[in-house]
């Protein structure tokens, strides 16, 4: 039996979710045929319903349809409800949707259980106030740290932010930023357009931590700017983009799967 997945989006071109996922499907000997997608802005609930008539098991969701993906399905995760967004739709036997977010818990489980960094107690920093930081935030906050500040151009989407979200939370405008923080978080799309966040040097210390939820071959702009300023370490998104592929194949086919592999194998192509 060949199970029939994909990624749906605008665009999908360049996604890697077809080669995670065929890797995961591999090792655990199950056929699956997974494709992408591309839906027109205005077109994801057709779409989507049209998928699921050709005999969908699932899907993948990502930008800009999360919220579109949210107000789809007929139930949420805990994680997704408290995101408003899905990234990881289940039809069920009965045909109902079952909606989930493994955004949140596959950058806890790179940060914390790839990399080796500390989270609990620590000063955190994190850049932008969109989606792709929604869907973060409360698994950020459920690792206890000491306390995370939001940072982003429009203050006013980081001071919403903050009202929706229980636990150590604030916003801070570029004059208010701290010196060094313990992890610094950039969540913002400014990268993928050849921009830079627009704070202060001060943020990053010796000892800080940075974490760009941009995947690339070479370093993010983002992290190039934060080697020239003394960061300690400094990592892009690929390994949160196969974890959260991990926790999703999961939750279709209750099997766990290797990660590590499939990081490699991106890298080296």
């Amino acid at each position: 039996m060949t199970h029939r997945l994909a990624v749906l989006g605008h665009p999908v071109g360049h996604s890697q979710s077809p080669r995670i996922h065929q890797a995961f499907a591999s090792q655990v000997g199950i056929d699956i045929r997974y494709d992408k997608i591309e839906l027109p802005l205005d077109g994801f609930e057709a779409g989507a319903r049209g998928f699921i008539a050709d005999g969908a098991k699932g899907f993948n969701i990502t930008v800009p349809f999360k919220f579109d993906a949210y107000q789809l399905a007929d139930s949420v995760s805990d994680n997704a409800r408290l995101a408003e967004a899905v990234n990881t739709i289940t039809v069920l036997a009965d045909g109902e949707l079952l909606g989930d977010n493994t955004d949140g818990p596959g950058l806890i489980t790179d940060i914390a259980d790839n990399l080796g960094w500390h989270l609990r107690g620590k000063r955190i920093l994190v850049l932008g106030a969109g989606g792709a930081v929604r869907g973060v935030l409360g698994s950020l906050l459920a690792a206890e740290p000491e306390y995370v500040h939001l940072w982003n151009r429009t203050p006013a989407k980081s001071a919403a932010l903050v009202d929706q979200f229980d636990g150590p939370l604030g916003c801070a405008t570029s004059d208010e930023l701290e010196s060094a923080y313990d992890l610094v978080i950039n969540g913002t799309s400014a990268g993928l357009k050849g921009r830079l966040p627009a704070i202060p040097a001060r943020v990053i210390g010796r000892d800080s931590h940075v974490y760009d939820m941009v995947y690339s071959q070479q370093a993010t702009d983002f992290n190039q700017w934060c080697q020239a300023h003394g960061a300690a370490m400094t990592r892009d998104g690929l390994g949160m983009l196969v974890e959260q592929a991990a926790l999703a194949f999961e939750i279709w086919f209750g099997l766990k799967v290797k990660t590590q592999p499939v990081m490699a194998m991106l890298r080296a192509t």
